[in-house]
């Protein structure tokens, strides 16, 4: 997962995608970058990090112009190098500059393709450097001088037929202007807005609303499943349906976990979302069981509190807040390995003793992944003196792995993978399992916009939109299993980490 950023301005962009990047750094806090341009020349930085520690004063010195993209990376198969961080750029033809939030699932075909048919090297091994070269021969197949929307959209067809998987993409034309788009299945979401200024109009494209707002551009709407904006420099805007199919099947962890609770994806504001999903959460636990001794809910840190808030409400049962949280640490379930993982849950995570002492806890997340994390933090709850510990999670059973951009890994390394839901609660080591049940969970969705009647659901169903076969998921596991993630950062930093403690 990461987040991508695009704007046309009137004047300096430089520090409004810095700002930009900075709301949109939950969605990866591995690498960024910033491209900007001056109507002739790029202007590069990026390098691995956060945001305020990749861009110091005399990067944001030096990225000049008008026009530029962003990134914040989030690997999803475990490679810190900074050679991967974006956005990435290509020459020919234009000078184009390229972010990608996704997964290009017929990536190594395309790799063969690109250097066999298009005479394109590949330098990486990041499927974003692979959408960008095959952008660019769509684009170099028009055999324009001066590039226009005709020619863009053209290009944007022919990536819709060679690439599978899930992208939302910014790429920028160096002379000529912005452009976005969305895979045809609308799997990874992609927004864009407007702002007046005494300049003139400047336009934003984005990941996620909440980007908009905090720099004041007016949200316009979600680019649509298979659709291209482009944006010339001169502030002109055009937008085309370039997929032959296109149908919403919107990444519904997105609303479970990934996107700000700020945030509007696809007309459904996410808080709201959450909101239902934590009631649909106690009406299933009044159900299953009408006489809990449930005497405090308590989230777990940050995603889960609006649906623990609601569950509570709902139950009438006092919401406490159990755990206080270092925000100086990463996401767990993006670490390399199940020891780092699990060593993390208690720097991250420090319960609060006498919200526990002698009660009945019921602790809420957004989901269970490997486990490894709920493990934990149930085993804290009861060392903090809590007399039974029960756990409801806010999505159901992740039993599948992702395939278009998030980092839910290995089948065999997801906890609910060949279990029951009763097996899982055993295996974390909680008193009574509740999950949300998927129906439920699309009905939270829906109903925030009935227009969206498919969801990409796979790693709750094992249904995938692009169809992959079984050879793809043997290399997948191959490629995202904690051993291979160990290598390839020990390769990275130099350090050989079945060492480390």
């Amino acid at each position: 997962m990461c987040g991508i950023i695009g704007i046309v301005g009137q004047e300096p962009v430089n520090q409004a995608l810095y700002d930009g990047l900075t709301v949109l750094q939950h969605r990866g806090q591995d690498a960024a970058g910033i491209v900007t341009s001056d109507g002739r020349k790029l202007y590069l930085r990026r390098g691995n990090g956060l945001v305020k520690e990749v861009f110091l004063d005399e990067h944001m010195r030096n990225l000049i112009g008008a026009m530029g993209i962003g990134h914040v990376r989030y690997p999803t198969a475990g490679s810190s190098s900074s050679s991967e961080a974006q956005p990435f750029y290509v020459n020919s033809p234009y000078g184009i500059s390229l972010a990608h939030n996704g997964n290009i699932t017929n990536d190594r075909a395309l790799r063969r393709e690109l250097y066999q048919q298009d005479r394109r090297h590949i330098n990486t091994e990041s499927d974003s450097e692979v959408l960008l070269n095959v952008f660019a021969q769509e684009l170099l197949r028009q055999d324009a001088f001066h590039v226009t929307p005709v020619d863009i959209f053209a290009a944007v067809k022919g990536v819709h037929h060679r690439c599978r998987g899930a992208y939302a993409v910014v790429a920028m034309l160096t002379r000529d202007g912005l452009v976005g788009f969305r895979d045809p299945h609308g799997i990874r979401p992609l927004v864009y807005g407007v702002k007046e200024t005494a300049q003139g109009k400047e336009y934003m494209l984005a990941s996620e609303s909440v980007a908009l707002s905090a720099l004041g551009f007016r949200l316009v709407r979600d680019i649509e499943p298979g659709e291209a904006i482009y944006i010339t420099t001169e502030g002109k805007v055009f937008t085309q349906q370039c997929s032959s199919d296109p149908q919403y099947n919107t990444c519904i962890f997105e609303y479970v976990y990934f996107a700000r609770p700020d945030s509007i994806i696809d007309n459904v504001y996410v808080h709201k979302a959450r909101m239902r999903m934590g009631r649909k959460l106690a009406d299933r636990i009044r159900r299953e069981w009408p006489a809990h001794n449930i005497e405090v809910v308590m989230p777990i840190p940050d995603t889960s509190r609006t649906s623990a808030l609601e569950l509570a409400n709902t139950l009438n049962v006092p919401y406490r807040e159990g755990f206080m949280k270092n925000r100086y640490i990463g996401r767990t379930f993006i670490m390399p390995g199940q020891k780092q993982r699990k060593k993390s849950v208690r720097q991250k995570l420090n319960p609060l003793d006498i919200e526990f002492r002698g009660k009945n806890v019921l602790l809420v997340d957004d989901s269970i992944v490997r486990g490894t994390t709920s493990e934990e933090i149930v085993q804290m709850a009861r060392d903090s003196g809590a007399r039974n510990v029960y756990f409801a999670s806010a999505s159901p059973p992740i039993r599948y792995p992702n395939i278009y951009g998030i980092d839910m890994p290995a089948a065999s390394e997801l906890i609910a993978h060949g279990r029951t839901e009763a097996e899982v609660g055993d295996a974390i080591g909680v008193d009574r399992l509740f999950y949300l049940e998927l129906p439920d969970l699309i009905e939270c969705v829906r109903k925030g916009n009935p227009r969206l009647k498919h969801f990409e659901c796979s790693v709750f169903t094992g249904q995938y939109a692009t169809g992959e076969d079984n050879n793809y998921f043997i290399e997948l596991e191959a490629l995202r299993n904690d051993k291979q993630k160990e290598k390839n950062l020990s390769t990275a930093v130099g350090i050989d980490l079945r060492d480390s403690d």
